[in-house]
């Protein structure tokens, strides 16, 4: 846990947190297996230079190869070690230590093979992967609200992808909650998380560490014009699938407005629950017109 401290104190940035606490914006290198083999092999072939990307295919740029050390944007660094595979590694200061952290689960940084990382829970992925990027699966669903000009609230920001996708699609304001506070922590290392300085500066995404399912209560009714609700499974947060939690949704957002419930697709052989349609009568209930979508329920406040 001390090294990756460290990670924290690079750049400020700020992420309002109810412990007061602000995170600092990780700017180092990142290493994935294949990166890391590709700079040694290249260190090996005696070349000076090596062309490629240290922040997970956002952007390329040239490292220059010495004898002990090579060095990025100015900084030279040690050659790594071993690098596992399904693993990122960030600079600490003094080793490329994994992106994860235990504190009664661990939490970890996944790349994927389109770049974008995905995230995990005690080996649990939390984001679809399979088909495409975790950013891209988060764009089809944001342009179910079509959250231009909107406010919009985002129950469960984890890295952020609803939120840097709304940004992208010109959202008006974006309030966001997120209760771990070490996703928190790996939303300052990815580079595909929106940019905390960037975007409070606009004054367009206010990321609040807290539980939604309490924090909702502050928020007035009818103050939303569209909801993002990405809750993980229901055996971990059955709250947030609950009758009352949904009530309080249809409480903050405008008539008409959209609402965009993942539930992804649990098997009912083996959970025997068919929680999409739960969740879809569910909001029915609160007051929504409500259908299977995507990989979740679209609705719309009545």
């Amino acid at each position: 846990m001390g090294s990756h401290a460290r990670h924290l104190r690079a750049v400020s940035c700020r992420v309002e947190s109810l412990i007061g606490a602000a995170l600092s914006h990780y700017t180092g290198p990142l290493l994935t297996e294949p990166t890391a083999q590709a700079l040694l092999a290249a260190h090996k072939a005696g070349a000076s230079v090596w062309t490629g990307s240290l922040d997970l295919g956002r952007s390329e740029g040239t490292a220059s190869l010495h004898d002990e050390a090579w060095t990025w944007l100015g900084t030279p660094y040690p050659y790594p070690g071993k690098i596992k595979p399904r693993t990122i590694y960030a600079w600490d200061g003094e080793d490329f230590e994994p992106v994860s952290r235990f504190a009664g689960s661990l939490i970890k940084l996944v790349p994927t093979e389109w770049g974008v990382p995905t995230f995990e829970i005690d080996g649990i992925k939390m984001l679809p992967t399979s088909k495409e990027s975790p950013l891209d699966d988060a764009r089809r669903k944001v342009a179910l609200v079509d959250p231009r000009g909107k406010v919009v609230l985002d129950t469960c920001g984890g890295l952020g992808y609803f939120a840097a996708c709304c940004l992208d699609a010109g959202v008006a304001q974006i309030q966001s909650f997120e209760k771990n506070p070490d996703v928190l922590w790996l939303r300052t290392i990815n580079p595909y998380s929106p940019d905390p300085d960037a975007a409070e500066a606009s004054g367009r995404l206010h990321l609040q560490q807290g539980d939604v399912s309490e924090r909702i209560a502050s928020i007035a009714d009818g103050s939303v014009d569209a909801i993002l609700h990405d809750p993980p499974r229901f055996g971990i947060a059955g709250e947030l699938y609950s009758q009352v939690f949904y009530n309080e949704l249809a409480r903050v957002i405008r008539r008409g407005g959209r609402l965009f419930h993942y539930t992804g697709s649990p098997n009912k052989l083996t959970t025997g629950r068919d929680v999409p349609t739960e969740v879809a009568t569910r909001l029915g209930k609160a007051g929504f017109e409500a259908k299977l979508a995507l990989d979740g329920v679209f609705a719309t406040r009545r």
